[in-house]
């Protein structure tokens, strides 16, 4: 509570004392108990209590979040051309009055949900897309009244700001801007482009009309029951073909591994029988370079070949009968060396 609102209770006080004061003497006057000095002390407190309500009438505290506007009978223009400041403030008794306005910030919001908007029931922004498809837009709109321009929005508007001049140029310049977009694009791709393009012409707008946007929140986006049914089922065709394209890449990539998985034992047979050709060749040369150097072993040594012959048979034969006109059962080999 300050200093001015007590000073206007006390001056009501004084005032009920008054009527009081008179009262309980006209009372007494007619008892034929007159009260001594009821005269001199109904004047007293009459005059206090016009000192108490001029003092009061002038005296005005403004909060910090206010400013004043005071019309006053005394300016060629019926107003003061300065705002009340903020603080204790003294104004021309019975020739001035002030009209406070808050300049704190101040939140006007459109929405479907019945509870939330300022105004009662489904309050959202119905919109034509570019495609022409309806749509439901919930917004809030955060303001304030520029403290510099308090005066004017006074002149021009008063307390009408909200209803008149607010509200009608959000839903406006919202239908204005969701023409400019198709649906799909206005919620996804474009939203965001779409809230700045909002912002900076609702700003511009309520400037015109001495108030400042804080800030524009798109709040929700939302359709018809029928373009919502469309959209999911077209979503779930979407997923669909996803869902097609993905076993069509899975069935490609197990065929390209089952490929790789042949191309692979194809490699490996092709190495292995190459392998062993090779090893044959090599087993081949070196058993001819082993005939090569046995060969050379028994040049010019018929002796040897004989020997080695008859220890080849020796192990196997026991007992053996020739006859009498044949030396051998075999013959040897030939011990010739050509020359």
């Amino acid at each position: 509570m300050n200093i001015a609102s007590v000073l206007q209770g006390l001056a009501t006080f004084s005032w009920l004392l008054v009527v009081g004061v008179i009262v309980l003497a006209v009372v007494r006057a007619t008892r034929a108990k007159p009260m001594k000095g009821a005269v001199s002390i109904t004047i007293g407190m009459i005059v206090f209590s016009l000192i108490l309500t001029t003092v009061s009438a002038g005296l005005v505290f403004i909060q910090p979040d206010q400013r004043g506007v005071v019309m006053s009978a005394l300016a060629a223009k019926g107003y003061r051309t300065e705002t009340l400041q903020p603080g204790l403030r003294w104004v021309i008794p019975f020739a001035e009055n002030v009209r406070l306005y808050s300049i704190s910030r101040q939140t006007y919001t459109m929405s479907a949900a019945a509870t939330e908007g300022n105004v009662g029931g489904d309050d959202s922004i119905r919109a034509r897309t570019k495609d022409g498809q309806e749509v439901f837009i919930d917004a809030s709109v955060i303001y304030g009244i520029d403290p510099d321009k308090v005066i004017q929005l006074h002149i021009a508007w008063q307390d009408r700001y909200q209803d008149e001049v607010v509200r009608p140029l959000a839903r406006g310049i919202i239908r204005d801007m969701a023409s400019q977009y198709g649906v799909e694009e206005i919620v996804s791709t474009q939203r965001v482009e779409l809230e700045d393009k909002i912002t900076t012409e609702l700003a511009a707008k309520l400037g015109e009309n001495d108030l400042v946007l804080v800030d524009f929140i798109l709040r929700d986006i939302h359709f018809s029951e029928e373009y919502a049914a469309a959209v999911e089922q077209k979503q779930i065709a979407e997923q669909l073909v996803l869902q097609a394209q993905f076993v069509v890449q899975q069935k490609k990539q197990e065929a390209e591994q089952a490929r790789q998985v042949a191309q692979g034992q194809a490699d490996a047979v092709v190495i292995q029988a190459k392998g062993a050709a090779e090893a044959r060749l090599l087993q081949a040369a070196a058993e001819a370079q082993a005939n090569d150097l046995l060969a050379a072993s028994l040049e010019g040594r018929p002796e040897l070949l004989t020997y080695l012959y008859i220890n080849k048979l020796s192990p196997n034969v026991q007992v053996m009968f020739l006859p009498s006109n044949a030396p051998f059962i075999f013959p040897l080999p030939e011990t010739t060396i050509p020359q």
